[in-house]
């Protein structure tokens, strides 16, 4: 009888131990179950961490170019301001007698019109070239059409008004008369 209870106990032991090692089985599963799934977890966090990254690396670097404009266009209305003194600057200039041109106190005075023409320039202003060009409807107006012989048609042949350019933009058209 002994030896009956013994290999009950035996049993019994076994039993507990398969027992024991199904349930280490299933926790072990569960856990690697467990584990995959915040893999996934992670590489969906990091893989939505790093397209939020680029994004707000595009969207500073957009911001960034859109202030570089802002700036460099911020002086286009002071400016537009200053271009009537200039171009009263420029009809005196033209209606000095020349007698006066020697004249100290109107070189003081056309030297501050070279100082206004240096610091327009300083800031991107550049004058648009016109004389003896042929138009352009992107840099010039037209006030006047002359009919000149020995002249194409279509070229600049006097400029009533200067035109400038800011940087990349027409800030204001020359005005010009134009040979027909």
């Amino acid at each position: 009888m002994e030896k009956k209870e013994d290999t009950t106990k035996e049993i019994d032991r076994e039993s507990k131990t398969q027992k024991a090692s199904a349930e280490k089985e299933l926790a072990v599963s569960d856990l690697k179950k467990a584990l995959e799934k915040c893999q996934k977890e992670k590489e969906e966090f990091l893989a939505g961490w790093q397209r939020e990254r680029a994004n707000f690396l595009n969207y500073k670097k957009e911001e960034t170019e859109r202030f570089k404009d802002i700036i460099k266009y911020a002086n286009e209305e002071f400016i537009l301001k200053i271009l009537p003194v200039l171009d009263n600057f420029e009809k005196a200039e033209k209606e000095i007698p020349e007698d006066m041109k020697e004249n100290q106190y109107l070189k003081g005075l056309l030297q501050i019109k070279i100082q206004l023409l240096d610091f327009l320039k300083n800031q991107g202003l550049k004058e648009i070239q016109s004389l003896g060009k042929k138009f352009d409807p992107n840099f010039h107006e037209v006030v006047e059409e002359v009919e000149v012989k020995d002249k194409e048609s279509g070229v600049v042949i006097e400029e009533v008004q200067k035109g400038y350019i800011l940087e990349d933009k027409v800030l204001r058209p020359a005005k010009v008369k134009v040979s027909k």
